[in-house]
């Protein structure tokens, strides 16, 4: 089979499509895969970190007002169009699957054109713009949320959940003990911001490590963001080098043998995130991003949290001392974390890649 993936911007719209690659290779080893992704998007060094080709396309997203910016974009979406049929004349693929943000529009939409199946990815409650304009053209619609059902023709959507669940199922948590030097006596407890890092979660636990040490069980693993890991790490080091008990990093890798290794996670609450703490069962406190298209990452959240597998913190109640706070409530109750970890098990879908793979191989 040949698959062209597509999808791009954030962590959370490509780490869905490389687990259903993954998941795809799986069941066939000579399953073939291109990827069309924008340069300027995290897809440009994730992908081919990966080993699967990358096709560029200059594309940009809508804004949410009148301007001429918009004009241009329409304008770009046309030639994005053009280069996509292109590119898929030439590549001939049996199936196109776009997993959210804007690159995916001009390709699922010239596939439709071409008559290749498409199968599109919506892993928020609330669509975005691109996949509610999709939704039209695709041949398949597969949500991670039940409540997103509603959103799309009943006909040809199917409630799947998130592929990112099947893809840490299999992580492995003393490799990510010995690759990153973590005590194997210690809770971990794993902050990170996403794949772009969040100043509100950095500047709480920034504040945190002042007290660190009040978690002698707990060792803190504190992903900054490529973006914030200097600032950071000088910050630190002016608190006279930081507390014993904790691991900076810019970013992660193998965050499936990491996550394997969390006792308790602090996140934003993008949607491939939540995936991943549900399939593992991962008790967290959420900081939903306030800054993302109709409030999405909070209404994500607090389906967790009235669950009971999640304490939502939102920017303006977050601190060094509610996070604090928030965190002595979970690690320092041993029947709260679980019944936290039970909710959150509850909730997962971990065999979300294997739907999607069986509607693909279905649609093709």
């Amino acid at each position: 089979m040949r698959v062209v993936l597509t999808g791009g911007g954030t962590g959370g719209h490509i780490y869905p499509a490389l687990a259903i690659a993954s998941e795809l290779q799986r069941l066939d080893p000579k399953t073939s895969f291109l990827y069309v992704g924008t340069e300027k998007g995290l897809e440009a060094s994730l992908v081919p970190r990966e080993g699967i080709p990358f096709e560029a396309i200059d594309i940009s997203g809508f804004k949410r007002k009148l301007t001429w910016e918009n004009a241009r974009t329409v304008w770009r979406f046309i030639r994005a169009v053009s280069r996509s049929k292109q590119i898929l004349r030439e590549w001939r693929p049996d199936i196109v699957v776009g997993t959210g943000g804007y690159v995916c529009g001009p390709v699922v939409y010239a596939a439709s054109r071409l008559g290749i199946p498409t199968l599109i990815h919506e892993q928020n409650v609330v669509p975005g713009l691109t996949n509610r304009f999709l939704a039209r053209f695709a041949t398949r619609i597969a949500v991670s949320f039940a409540e997103s059902l509603a959103y799309f023709p009943a006909k040809k959507t199917v409630y799947t959940g998130n592929p990112r669940a099947t893809a840490v199922l299999h992580g492995n948590a003393e490799a990510a003990r010995r690759s990153l030097s973590l005590p194997a006596d210690k809770k971990i407890v794993l902050v990170v911001g996403g794949s772009r890092g969040a100043r509100a979660i950095n500047e709480a636990t920034l504040a945190l490590a002042e007290s660190m040490a009040d978690f002698p069980d707990c060792h803190f693993v504190y992903i900054t963001g490529e973006v914030h890991y200097e600032s950071i790490q000088a910050a630190l080091r002016q608190r006279a080098g930081g507390p014993d008990n904790l691991t900076l990093l810019p970013y992660v890798h193998n965050m499936p043998d990491l996550l394997a290794a969390t006792h308790v996670s602090v996140n934003r609450a993008g949607a491939s995130t939540l995936a991943e703490l549900t399939a593992l069962g991962i008790p967290a406190i959420l900081v939903p991003s306030p800054y993302v298209t109709n409030n999405h990452q909070e209404k994500n959240a607090r389906g967790l949290e009235r669950a009971g597998a999640a304490i939502v913190l939102l920017e303006k109640e977050l601190n060094g001392t509610t996070l604090k706070q928030a965190l002595a409530s979970i690690v320092g109750d041993s029947e709260k974390w679980s019944h936290m970890h039970r909710q959150s098990r509850i909730m997962g879908k971990p065999d979300a890649a294997q739907q999607i793979v069986q509607l693909i191989r279905g649609t093709s």
